[in-house]
């Protein structure tokens, strides 16, 4: 089952020349990211003017100088290797990971069966014409329905370790072939039925990204980089994360979450769903995805910074995800 777990690290390679820099700098990636995420959240959730419009908006500012400042604190106070704090990241990013996937199982099917119950006309008949009548609407299904999921897929993925996403492909070939039967066969097909698919079709690849960083399995041109040795491969990796990686995510987040009718936040502020008569209500969580993606991506390309780094530097602990040739 995928894990995200390296093999027994050093206790601390923190003598090497230049640790406290490139640990200070990934971390500071992931200290703005997290500054950005809260900034965001109190401007667009709660009317708060900016980082630079002043008043409530200098607590923003602080939040982003805390973003630089704190993790630059912690580093300077803790002697820890590139290896270690790498797998620290690593660690957050498949909390979160096995909790977005928890999340799409069980908000996937709850939501599926309540517009399976709306379109034959049952709904009201298991939880009353009133209750029947607030879950057509998204604005109720979603903070009254989807949230609690979503926090007990935080609960359960702390009590998890595998990642799970073998079992949300099976489900995505279990619902496809769902409607395969049901079409074929019954003459039965609805709306719900292709939302579920695209729901955990689009969950397993946005999630699945980071881990696949994790194991280096992005694709990638190699013609050259096949034949580099373990350190040049380092080096072209560093630059690849700053240069590409770590500055894709910057884009998706800023264009995606800059103000109330960006891609993401609008969807999310208006609980948005699709024109498909009574389809599934989670278009607007699958933007949310992207967000997701962008994040869990960013933590992960800082994490792989410093692998890339300790490579570069040749210290212990390196991990070979290529597998041999037979």
């Amino acid at each position: 089952m995928a894990t995200m777990e390296s093999p027994a690290l050093p206790r601390s390679t923190g003598g090497f020349p230049g640790t406290g820099l490139t640990r200070s700098v990934s971390w500071v990636i992931v200290g703005l990211t997290c500054a950005f995420l809260i900034s965001t959240y109190l401007s667009i959730w709660h009317g708060w003017p900016g980082a630079l419009g002043g008043g409530l908006g200098t607590v923003q500012a602080g939040i982003y100088v805390l973003g630089i400042v704190g993790p630059i604190i912690f580093v300077a106070r803790t002697d820890r290797g590139l290896r270690q704090d790498s797998q620290l990241l690593t660690n957050v990013v498949a909390y979160i990971i096995r909790t977005a996937f928890w999340a799409v199982v069980l908000i996937g099917l709850a939501d599926m069966a309540i517009s399976f119950l709306r379109v034959e006309a049952l709904l009201g008949n298991v939880v009353g014409e009133e209750f029947a009548t607030e879950l057509s609407r998204s604005q109720f299904r979603g903070p009254y329905i989807h949230m609690p999921l979503l926090a007990v897929s935080f609960l359960i993925a702390a009590k998890t370790r595998t990642l799970g996403f073998p079992w949300l492909a099976l489900l995505v070939v279990g619902a496809e072939l769902l409607i395969v039967i049901s079409r074929f066969i019954f003459s039965y097909e609805q709306a719900f039925q292709g939302d579920l698919v695209r729901f955990w079709y689009a969950g397993l690849f946005l999630f699945a990204s980071a881990y696949t960083l994790f194991e280096d399995g992005h694709v990638r041109v190699d013609v050259l980089y096949s034949g580099f040795r373990p350190k040049t491969k380092g080096a072209v990796n560093a630059v690849g994360c700053l240069v590409m990686g770590v500055a894709l995510c910057t884009v998706i987040l800023t264009f995606g979450m800059w103000d109330k009718t960006s891609v993401i936040t609008s969807p999310l502020l208006n609980y948005e769903v699709s024109q498909s008569g009574f389809g599934m209500y989670v278009k607007y969580l699958m933007a949310g995805f992207l967000g997701v993606f962008a994040v869990t991506m960013m933590i992960q390309f800082a994490a792989y910074l410093m692998d890339s780094i300790a490579d570069f530097r040749e210290e212990p602990g390196h991990r070979d995800t290529e597998a041999p040739m037979s």
